[in-house]
């Protein structure tokens, strides 16, 4: 897959901007079932490393259904912080880092190869998507935090 950038201004958050992309519904659940809707419709801005549908149908069996849990909201609010990077950061930004200090407080580690940007070993498949309040980059792969 080709990594595709959207610079155009876009007027819809992060929340409807990834729900209208149509390849992040899973994340957009997550978001809800960790309460987060909120946080990721206001002001911001903030950089989400969404991942794809595809990227949470790799988990292992159960692991979506028991991350859904009311009982594991903390864990799956702790996973998904783990996507998220304050400020409106371009895939070229996040490139030269080493790193990306997330919210979650864990830092994911950044690679560049052949002008591919990965995160925690999930590679950017859509860059730039902007939204009114930050950016999202598609990935292709659900990034679990070591610590919670």
């Amino acid at each position: 897959m080709s990594t595709m950038t959207n610079t155009s201004t876009n007027t819809k958050n992060l929340v409807d901007t990834a729900a209208a992309d149509g390849s992040f519904k899973t994340f957009g659940k997550a978001i809800e079932r960790a309460g987060m809707s909120d946080t990721l419709r206001g002001v911001g801005p903030f950089t989400v490393f969404a991942p794809t549908d595809a990227a949470f149908e790799k988990l292992p069996d159960g692991k979506l259904e028991a991350l859904f849990k009311p009982e594991n909201k903390e864990e799956l609010v702790s996973l998904l912080n783990y996507h998220l990077v304050s400020g409106r950061k371009t895939v070229a930004d996040i490139g030269k880092w080493d790193a990306a200090r997330t919210v979650n407080g864990q830092p994911a580690p950044i690679t560049l190869t052949n002008d591919k940007v990965s995160i925690d070993g999930a590679e950017v498949t859509s860059a730039d998507i902007s939204s009114s309040n930050g950016v999202i980059h598609g990935i292709n792969k659900v990034n679990i935090p070591t610590r919670q």
